[in-house]
């Protein structure tokens, strides 16, 4: 089974799925995270900018950071890294079964971008309130929309 997700930036948003399609498929939701990205960069061009320079701002997924926290390296969702690459106008190249670690540019936080959701949920309990929970809220900067148009 492959487990590249791979979409060129230039090919259209996917339109007509349904929920099962979208996030049930093979894919696991990536393609919908880098769409919404894509979306988000015409929305918010300075955050498309701040991403384009290494930044890795807070998304809707698990994975940015608004500031250095103490610990200086934390875990991130791939749905992060895919949106995050729909931001930045790239290519969708995100492997299921590898973990990427990225560090940003702004606060010097190293990320490390997986799909084991074990790991995901060990480390929330860990910094949710380093972080500045939104309590429930989207995220400062990041409007909240509907997973489909």
């Amino acid at each position: 089974m492959t487990t590249i997700i791979h979409r060129s930036i230039n090919e259209p948003e996917r339109t007509d799925l349904d929920w099962r399609a979208v996030w049930q498929g093979p894919d696991s939701g990536l393609i919908k995270c880098w769409e919404t990205g894509r979306k988000l960069a015409i929305q918010k061009p300075e955050l498309a900018e701040s991403c384009k320079a290494g930044e890795l701002p807070p998304l809707n997924w698990k994975g940015g950071v608004v500031r250095a926290l103490k610990k200086k390296d934390k875990i991130g969702a791939l749905h992060y890294l895919a949106q995050w690459q729909g931001l930045r106008g790239d290519d969708l190249d995100v492997d299921l079964n590898a973990e990427v670690t990225l560090t940003c540019t702004k606060t010097v936080m190293v990320i490390t971008f997986t799909g084991d959701i074990t790991k995901l949920a060990v480390q929330q309990s860990d910094t949710d309130n380093e972080e500045g929970d939104s309590n429930g809220r989207p995220t400062p900067g990041v409007p909240e929309q509907p997973l489909f148009s």
